[in-house]
């Protein structure tokens, strides 16, 4: 037997790093989601207008300050955003309760059916996706997987 030969049983490797996987999972998620927004490009929402959209839709009304703090933005750039959403009738405003002098922003129907759209093109996009390139096997593995992801997110 030659030195280089490699013996029958060579040892597996063993698991990857949680660096590369960190790093490969970040990748993939962001081409995931860049996918997603893609396949409702035909929405009248730019990716910040949907986002302030679904806080409004998920969590209720909310102060443009309240709402630049969530989203990590400047109160100019969410007043921007707002305007935008309210010329399309997809926002309204209404005095504060607890304060007069400030408004509190909600999502009107037209807004929540609009964002309803967007979020059915995503799935659809996706469940098709799914059922083209997995067969069972490894649709249950990507349901194990999301498993997982879901607790890392909620960690």
């Amino acid at each position: 037997m030659s030195e280089t030969s490699e013996s029958p049983q060579s040892p597996q490797p063993g698991p990857p790093s949680p660096e590369r996987v960190a790093a490969d999972l970040s990748a993939v998620v962001g081409r995931l989601l860049r996918r997603l927004r893609s396949s409702s490009a035909e929405s009248l929402l730019t990716p910040s207008q949907r986002s302030v959209l679904a806080r409004l839709e998920d969590g209720g009304p909310a102060t443009t300050a309240a709402l630049a703090r969530a989203e990590l933005v400047r109160p100019q750039s969410m007043r921007l955003t707002l305007g935008a959403l309210e010329s399309q009738g997809f926002v309204t405003r209404a005095p504060d309760p607890r304060d007069g002098r400030k408004s509190v922003v909600s999502a009107t129907e037209a807004g929540s059916a609009t964002l309803a759209a967007v979020r059915a093109a995503k799935r659809s996009w996706l469940a098709e996706a799914i059922a083209a390139e997995l067969d069972g096997a490894e649709r249950r593995t990507l349901d194990e997987a999301v498993e997982l992801i879901g607790r890392l997110v909620d960690r």
